[in-house]
């Protein structure tokens, strides 16, 4: 099985129906998308620096990376095992503390590149 463009482009079509089916049917990815699009705006407003813009996309890859992975977690245990599963309750605490701490670091990020900018403003 060799590379074949025609395989490549159809895996790009299933990558963009997950993050479909992550976006439409995740309320916490809501959130993310509200959050991200803010930080975007926020970043263009304030004209932040290149590397705070890595600084913030970094960030918020990493929050989306954690949110999808949870996702697909929670996707798969539930198919496989339907009934209650102590083992998979916490397998699926685990993968929702690792969104929690990389939302967490995001906003610390967001807090570092952001307050110093907006507490100028509201100081002048």
């Amino acid at each position: 099985m060799g590379f074949r463009v025609r395989d490549r482009v159809r895996s790009f079509g299933y990558a963009g129906n997950g993050l479909r089916l992550l976006v439409s049917g995740q309320p916490n990815a809501w959130i993310h998308s509200a959050l991200s699009a803010a930080a975007i705006g926020l970043g263009f407003a304030l004209g932040i620096s290149g590397l705070e813009w890595c600084a913030i996309v970094i960030a918020m890859g990493f929050v989306w990376l954690a949110e999808g992975c949870n996702t697909a977690l929670e996707l798969l245990a539930d198919a496989a095992v339907p009934e209650r599963n102590e083992k998979i309750g916490e397998a699926k605490d685990v993968a929702a503390g690792t969104v929690l701490l990389a939302a967490v670091a995001a906003a610390l990020v967001g807090a570092i590149v952001f307050l110093p900018r907006l507490l100028a403003l509201a100081g002048s």
